[in-house]
Formats: C-alpha cells, structure tokens, sequence
C-alpha cells in the first residue's frame, strides 16, 4: 500500500507525508513532542498507518507546530494553547498571560530584594528568616486591657481562659492565640492589647471576654522569636528593617501569636512565639 495513494483519498491534491521522525528533525522537537501533541489533541498526525501505528505529517503542518512552540516559548501551557486553538480569543488570552508574568516578574524582584537584603548582612542567618504571609479569617474570642508589663500575662491570660470555659467556647484547631498591640506596638508600660483565641463560634459576650470575626490579612511579614517575651527587641530589629528595605509599610496592628509557652514549656527559652506585622507594598 503506497501511503501517498492511502492518504490522497482524503484529499484534493497529493502531498508528500513525512514520517514522524523526519518531521520532528525538521522542526527541532523531539518525538515525544510530537506524539505528545498528538495525545492532548493540539496536532493530529495527518496519517497513521493502520497496522503499525505510525505517524506521518504534512508540510503544511508545520505552521500550527511553530505556533504551539511559539506559545510554549511565552509560558503558556497546553491547556492554554488547546484553548486559542478552540476559538477563544487570543488577546484575550495572551492579556491574562502578560498579567500573570508580570506578577511573577514582582514575586521575582520582590525575591531578590529580600535575597539581596540578607547579603548585606556581614553573616548570614537563615536561623530565624523573615517570611511574607498571609494570616487567616477567624472567629476570635478577645479581651482588651491595659497592662503595666509582660508578667501580667500571666495571670490575665488564666483568667481569660476560664471564662471562655465557663461560656461554652471550643478552641479552634490549629490552636492560634496571640495578642494585638492596639497603640503603636510594643512599649515598656501601659500596654493597651487586645488578646485573642480563635473559636469554633460565637457565644454571648461577657463583662471580660468579646466575640468577634477578625478579617484576613492579606500579606504580614512573620518572624519567629524564641526565647521570653522580654527578648523580642532583636526579632523586631530584623523584621521592621526586612519592611524597610524591601519596600513595604505597615498597615495594621502589630500581633504575637504564642505557639509554645508557660503551658507547656518549662525553660523560658524554649518559648515559641511569632511576630506578624500586616504590611503593604509602596514602592
């Protein structure tokens, strides 16, 4: 059976088929691509031989490959180029496409940025690295008070956690307690904070504890902090000059989610807390 014959019986006018091999050598791909291609319905072979399966192409082939190339080279996937070739419009497409690479562009320099700001340093410490996050919505159980220092969390704290038990409140899981500084930061004395517990839900407020949602931070720049609540300066120092450096502001208030503390530390410096800071991009 002539293959010229077999595939001109669909045809108008004969043309040359080139086997698979050929086509992909052609064209600089591999013939895996081809085959590839072929599977995922992007570019069918114009021919395949009954019995042993093989693949043959057109030469007029070869403007729809360079195109799925092209696009390929522009960072669009299979499915995006499936998709163009589906009719819909490919403005519309490569738009979507332009504004995702440069949102990857931002990520990237925002990256270097960070990565130039540890090289600055005179050694480098990745023991405690400042990450960009964002922090969750959640349904918080909170008490607002002024203290004079750092040791009456200790004692407010306990009191906190027995009247959510006396309203019925069911921790949230993963466990997320933290404080709010409500004035500026942190301070010496006279710290207005709001204290906060994630819940399962609401329950009826009380003379000393508040139910609200508290709404999602898009971005926080998170440092951990090991050690007593009195040794944070250090922490803050990295965190406040990553801000800095890499272009950001703080837009919210400043928060210390304690992971591991008193409750189930001995040594102070076994404690575990997070500094986040809610922050946004000025230049």
């Amino acid at each position: 059976m002539s293959i010229d014959k077999e595939y001109s019986c669909n045809t108008k006018e004969p043309s040359t088929l080139y086997k698979i091999g050929m086509f992909a050598s052609m064209n600089r791909v591999t013939v895996k691509a081809l085959r590839h291609y072929d599977e995922q319905g992007l570019l069918k072979p114009a021919f395949v031989e009954g019995e042993s399966g093989y693949r043959y192409y057109l030469l007029n082939q070869v403007e729809p490959l360079h195109q799925i190339l092209a696009l390929k080279n522009m960072g669009f996937s299979l499915e995006e180029i499936k998709d163009i070739q589906q009719g819909h419009s490919s403005r519309k497409v490569m738009q979507t496409k332009k504004s995702q690479i440069l949102k990857d562009i931002a990520d990237l320099t925002n990256r270097l940025a960070q990565l130039e700001t540890y090289l600055l340093e005179e050694e480098v410490d990745l023991s405690t690295p400042v990450l960009v996050k964002s922090l969750p919505e959640i349904i918080a159980a909170t008490m607002t008070v002024t203290i004079d220092s750092y040791d009456d969390l200790f004692t407010l704290m306990p009191q906190m956690g027995g009247e959510m038990e006396r309203l019925g409140c069911v921790c949230a899981l993963p466990e997320y307690c933290f404080i709010q500084y409500l004035e500026n930061g942190p301070k010496e004395e006279k710290i207005l904070i709001e204290a906060c517990e994630a819940v399962t839900q609401k329950r009826e407020d009380s003379d000393l504890v508040q139910f609200k949602v508290i709404p999602q931070v898009e971005e926080a720049a998170c440092i951990f902090h090991k050690g007593d609540y009195y040794s944070f300066s250090e922490s803050y120092r990295k965190v406040l000059k990553f801000i800095d450096e890499n272009g950001y502001e703080i837009c919210g208030n400043i928060s210390e989610s304690h992971i591991d503390g008193v409750w189930n530390k001995e040594s102070p410096k076994d404690w575990l807390s997070e500094v986040q800071i809610p922050i946004r991009k000025i230049r």
